[in-house]
């Protein structure tokens, strides 16, 4: 067996090792980073007539799609999709499901995406009926597990609407076998019209009980939202973006935000691939809505309080209806970053479905309409209570939340889940709740006419990017001055994590001298630092309607119930209780009134509920540990580089210390084979101003990015000053230059962009000689003024001008004309001869002609890649054949050159005649003009740059 030839030489040594390094870590983040392209998932898609009433003749159209896994029959998943979607809204997941074994059917709602019908929220006789009937196509499709009795192994999940539609299905149809209802709500009532506040002194037991009472504040900024979904063009219909999960990474940065823009893709018109776009057909106020949900949205928005009638409706389609009937597993799956259904919705699902006697198991997760939809692992745990309840096992009654910390390393959110045996209060002890005393006297507050200016606790579907970070926090909550009432606690001495909701008693009274019957007001809990910055957990508030206020002014005691949040408040920080009259998400009375606001006498202060469990921290952080091998690896690697760098930094002829730029047998192949410059040589010396020459394609930019470092030659050499040109070689700061146009801040002026050029290189001001480069540009007073009022010209000069930072002994410019008009090109002339004069070399490339010519003392032409002509540009123009003779009968002249054999051109310019001699010698023509009777006064060759360049690469380069 041949053996294997092994480097020689320290240096081939050196390069061997980092080759293999480098090769090493390559590997190592290919099988770290690997991803197979998951297998695809067969579809079935159908368009299914379905009564539009019960004992209706008239028919709906409901497009749905059912995905199957790779084995059928198997057991079943309902997948409904958010409000303002369609089915599409849930390929991935439904994609997802199947590839874990589900047979999975999708489907567009009334009214949304290829559907038919009017959208009725989920009423009872039209999206649960038309849900059921989907059970039904399953059944007779014959790909669906059946249990002993015959019924379908079915369960039903689904975001907001869709979950909403999974817990009504399951209250409707007995054959629902399991449910996993996500960021969805209990009463559409209390989730769009809530009031926070209750004469009772009592709380829950449960963690994030909602008051829940009647006569609530119409929360107008989510409902518009979602009425717009429903009448214009198709949304996202829930969450687009993954909230954060413990020790996923996440691109959201500091805020950790990972819905950032969530909840208002949830119902923005910008809809999913398939979803239909905007309907077609005369406009219509009530858009895509049944009339009943148009006349109670209409009495909402034009009142601000609703009817008993609209109240009816909305309970009608809400689960709070048939939760009593629901007794299959339920996973509950809620949002902590969720200001249009909270927690306490689902904590009101989770009581009511318990008392009905079935068995819940409720996760809160960081994400919600604000915060992004459930990531990875928690899909994976939707997916595995699912199959284990339609399996036939145990999924549990556990109760799990996600503590988002305020801190978090490079893209990594600080999130820690924590693990409760059972949700406090269903079947076990009640939730311990920590009294923390709060502070303030009773303060009057005003309510401005048409209350505006309103206060700002944040903007549906944003609020996810301020609920973390308190610089941001400040750009989405503001309480304007005289408006809010303040009551504070002490700091707390070590870390208390607020999970659910608060409680505080307070004092309501109206103003004697402004009465007014009603007080609607909004309270909100901030969580402050000990620099006085504070934040509003979740961007969460509680509004609340407080009735029949005396009009002498006695005080009416409330309890308030705030939102439910998990929050960590970190040892030295405080909790300040904010009681506004206003807020811009939600309708307030116009008329303009003053209350007093207090706490409530003998009130037991703010009641924080805390949750105790076992966290769990992140996973094993694999990808970070390969990162850290893999950065490690090319550490090394580099340390060798470097070495190998250091060495041909050293790379010096001493014979060309003085000689500003010399290239020998210059080669650049590319992959391929592509050549682009092949054997170049050519030196420039000190002073001269070198024109390089040459069509497109000719190689001159490939060796402008040669000369500069930035590509490496195939073969050949470049030495500046002696010096060899390699990647980062330290000569390259001996060299300015301007290559592919500038690159300007166009708010700062010419003179603070030059100075922060220079700061960035890293060198003392006092070597950049602003003064002598400006003078040469000749900017004037103009280097003061802000680049973007800059003529094109000016911005060469400034360009330039950056070059010469420093002086350096050799500039290399690239097109410096380029898009600049005749007075500006001749401005720029001057501008590099007086930087020649100076005793420093130019390179400059440009397809200018005549400005070359007048420009430039020396000249390169390549062609193809390969030299052509070097030389002063008075001997390359000079090389050709054309001559030029001053006669005193030009027309005789011309008729006597014409004559001789190989003569063209002949051209006829006042007393001057031209022609292209071709190889006779001008002697010759000479001759021939004085035996013609013609007097020649002077002849000599005729001196054009053009002419010689296309006579060197010809006209059709």
């Amino acid at each position: 067996m041949p053996r294997l030839p092994l480097p020689r030489t320290r240096r081939a040594r050196l390069t061997a090792l980092g080759a293999v390094v480098a090769v090493l870590a390559a590997a190592t983040v290919l099988w770290a980073t690997r991803d197979t392209a998951p297998p695809a998932v067969p579809t079935q898609d159908a368009l299914l007539d379905m009564p539009a009433a019960p004992g209706s003749a008239e028919q709906v159209k409901i497009d749905t799609t059912t995905y199957l896994p790779a084995t059928v029959p198997a057991p079943a998943v309902l997948l409904a999709h958010g409000f303002g979607g369609d089915k599409n809204s849930v390929a991935d997941d439904a994609r997802e499901l199947a590839r874990k074994g589900f047979v999975v059917m999708t489907w567009s709602a009334r009214g949304f995406g290829k559907s038919t019908g009017k959208i009725g929220l989920n009423d009872p006789d039209g999206e649960v009926a038309d849900a059921s009937r989907l059970i039904d196509r399953l059944v007779a499709q014959r790909q669906v597990t059946l249990d002993a009795n015959g019924d379908p192994k079915v369960a039903v999940t689904g975001a907001s609407y869709g979950g909403a539609l999974s817990l009504l299905l399951a209250g409707t149809d007995k054959r629902v076998d399991a449910i996993a209802p996500v960021i969805t709500y209990n009463d559409l009532a209390q989730g769009l019209i809530p009031n926070a506040a209750t004469p009772a002194t009592t709380t829950s037991g449960t963690p994030a009980a909602g008051a829940f009472a009647a006569d609530g504040v119409f929360k107008k900024s989510w409902a518009g939202i979602f009425f717009s979904a429903g009448s214009g063009a198709a949304a996202s219909g829930s969450p687009s973006a993954e909230a954060p999960e413990a020790g996923q990474e996440t691109d959201t940065g500091a805020t950790g935000a990972a819905g950032t823009a969530a909840g208002a893709a949830a119902a923005l018109p910008a809809g999913p691939p398939g979803a239909g776009g905007p309907r077609g057909g005369p406009a219509d106020p009530c858009g895509r809505f049944t009339a009943a949900v148009c006349r109670a949205y209409t009495e909402l928005g034009t009142t601000g309080q609703a009817s008993q009638a609209s109240v009816d409706l909305l309970r009608r389609v809400s689960p709070a209806s048939v939760t009593s009937k629901i007794t299959v597993p339920t996973l509950l799956v809620q949002g902590e970053s969720d200001t249009l259904f909270g927690l306490d919705q689902s904590d009101a699902n989770a009581r009511q479905i318990t008392a009905a006697g079935g068995k819940v198991r409720t996760i809160w997760y960081t994400g919600g309409h604000d915060g992004g939809k459930p990531g990875p692992q928690l899909r994976g745990k939707i997916a595995d209570f699912l199959w284990t309840a339609l399996d036939g096992g145990d999924p549990g009654t556990g109760f799990s939340y996600d503590v988002q910390g305020t801190l978090r390393a490079n893209g990594t959110p600080s999130v820690r889940t924590v693990n409760a045996a059972a949700y406090p209060g269903l079947t076990g002890p009640a939730t311990e709740r920590r009294l923390l005393a709060l502070n303030g006297p009773a303060q009057p507050v005003v309510r401005p006419a048409g209350a505006n200016p309103a206060a700002v606790s944040g903007i549906p579907g944003l609020n996810g990017v301020a609920s973390s970070s308190s610089r941001l926090g400040a750009l989405f909550s503001n309480d304007p001055p005289g408006q809010a009432a303040q009551f504070s606690t002490a700091p707390v001495d070590s870390q208390v994590v607020v999970s659910g909701a608060s409680t505080v008693r307070l004092q309501v009274a109206a103003d004697p001298a402004h009465p007014q019957p009603d007080a609607v007001l909004f309270a909100k809990l901030y969580d402050v630092g000990q620099d006085g910055s504070r934040v509003l957990p979740a961007n969460a508030i509680a509004p609340f309607r407080v009735s029949g206020l005396p009009a002498d002014g006695t005080p009416v005691d409330v309890t308030v119930t705030l939102p439910g949040i998990v929050r960590p408040i970190e040892g030295g920080h405080s909790l300040r209780l904010v009681v506004g009259t206003t807020d811009q998400g939600y309708a307030a009375p116009a008329a303009p009134a003053v209350f007093r606001i207090g706490l409530a006498a003998g009130g037991t202060g703010l009641a924080v509920p805390v949750v105790p469990g076992k966290s769990v921290g992140s996973p094993a952080p694999v990808g970070q540990l390969v990162g850290i091998a893999v950065t490690l690896a090319i550490g090394l690697a580099a340390v060798f580089f470097a070495a190998l760098r250091r060495r041909r930094a050293t790379d010096v002829d001493p014979a060309l210390a003085t000689t500003p730029l010399v290239i020998e047998g210059l080669r650049k192949q590319y992959a391929g084979g592509f050549v682009a410059v092949k054997e170049l040589s050519f030196r420039v010396e000190p002073g001269q101003v070198l024109g390089l020459l040459g069509p497109n394609g000719a190689g001159k930019t490939t060796t402008l990015r040669m000369l500069m470092g930035l590509i490496t030659p195939t073969a050949g050499s470049i030495r500046v000053f002696g010096h060899k040109i390699t990647p980062g070689a330290p000569v390259l700061s001996r060299i300015g230059s301007f290559v592919e146009g500038s690159g300007f801040l166009p708010h700062l002026s010419g003179r603070e962009n030059l100075e922060l050029y220079w700061a960035s290189t890293g060198r003392p001001a006092e070597k950049a000689h602003f003064a002598e480069a400006l003078e040469i540009a000749g900017l004037g007073n103009a280097v003061e003024r802000r680049v973007r009022t800059y003529s094109q010209g000016m911005r060469q000069r400034l360009a330039i001008a950056q070059a010469m930072l420093g002086l350096p002994e050799l500039m290399v410019l690239d097109e410096p004309t380029n898009g600049l008009d005749p007075p500006q090109i001749h401005q720029m002339r001057e501008v590099l001869k007086r930087y020649a004069a100076t005793g420093r070399t130019v390179v400059v490339s440009s397809h200018l002609l005549a400005e070359v010519e007048q420009t430039c003392t020396h000249v390169v032409v390549m062609h193809r890649g390969s030299l052509v002509a070097a030389g002063e540009v008075g001997e390359l123009a000079a090389a050709g054949g054309e001559a030029t003779f001053r006669v005193d009968d030009p027309a005789v002249a011309a008729a006597a050159l014409k004559a001789l054999s190989g003569v063209t051109d002949v051209d006829v310019d006042g007393d001057l005649v031209h022609a292209n001699l071709g190889e006779l010698p001008r002697a010759d023509g000479v001759a021939a003009l004085v035996r013609a009777g013609v007097a020649v006064e002077q002849a000599g060759p005729r001196r054009r740059l053009e002419d010689a360049f296309l006579q060197l690469v010809g006209d059709g380069s």
